[in-house]
């Protein structure tokens, strides 16, 4: 039996979320893919958290579902994997996965699915649904195809080859590699100018890029701008030259 779990901690405003499967590279268990959805919504609840880390524990990021759980049912653990997905997708704060390591098959599902991803150099990256069998899901495949395009997708899943950090950012599966050394520091420094920012942008700004807004939510954006403050709070803060206090949440 996997001893597997994710592991939470908020400082200050920002949430990380680290799975934590040693003896397996971090595989999501079935208890665990059914747990984040839980833990997404908490998060998203708490207003002190305006940004949410997801990352790996020790050299790894996560190594995709635990194989010995599929054999639990194959279908059950896919439809795991996507209500995680989608619960992760769906998280109205800026989601940034940070990878070291091997980010492979459901982890780099959970990776594709945040809205950023910030990788050290030497991590691994592959989609192996290919080498059991599986149907990768609808739904992940076009949130796949929209990161690197049709070509390299179909080069992903058709192979489940893995490939580098050089080539993962050449191909847009990720947003920035750094030197090992470096990567907490960007993190930190990254994750600060995030929840410097305005979350009325932010959270628009995450629902048209992923095209869930329809006219009403536009028009339910326009009215949040007029009527939260915060468009009045940046533009006196930039020209009395210091930070801005921005007051709406999610």
């Amino acid at each position: 039996m996997s001893t597997g779990e994710l592991k939470v901690t908020v400082s200050g405003a920002v949430a990380t979320v680290v799975v934590s499967n040693p003896a397996k590279r971090g595989a999501m268990t079935n208890a665990m893919w059914r747990e984040l959805p839980v833990l997404l919504a908490a998060l998203a609840a708490d207003a002190q958290v305006r940004a949410l880390v997801l990352t790996g524990e020790g050299g790894t990021f996560c190594a995709g579902a635990d194989i010995s759980s599929l054999r639990e049912g194959a279908a059950d653990s896919k439809g795991l994997a996507l209500a995680a997905e989608e619960a992760l997708a769906a998280f109205p704060k800026p989601t940034l996965a940070v990878v070291r390591g091997y980010c492979v098959g459901g982890g780099c599902q959970l990776a594709a699915a945040c809205d950023l991803r910030f990788a050290a150099e030497g991590s691994s990256f592959g989609i192996t649904p290919a080498k059991l069998g599986i149907v990768y899901g609808e739904s992940s495949t076009r949130r796949l195809v929209r990161l690197v395009g049709p070509a390299t997708a179909k080069f992903l899943l058709f192979s489940g080859e893995l490939i580098d950090s050089g080539r993962a950012l050449r191909t847009g599966l990720v947003d920035e590699v750094l030197a090992p050394k470096d990567l907490d520091k960007r993190v930190a420094e990254f994750t600060a100018t995030l929840v410097a920012r305005s979350q009325l942008t932010q959270a628009a700004a995450k629902e048209f890029a992923d095209g869930r807004a329809d006219a009403d939510r536009a028009a339910y954006w326009d009215a949040q701008m007029r009527e939260s403050g915060d468009t009045a709070e940046g533009v006196a803060a930039f020209l009395e030259r210091r930070a801005p206090t921005f007051t709406w949440t999610v």
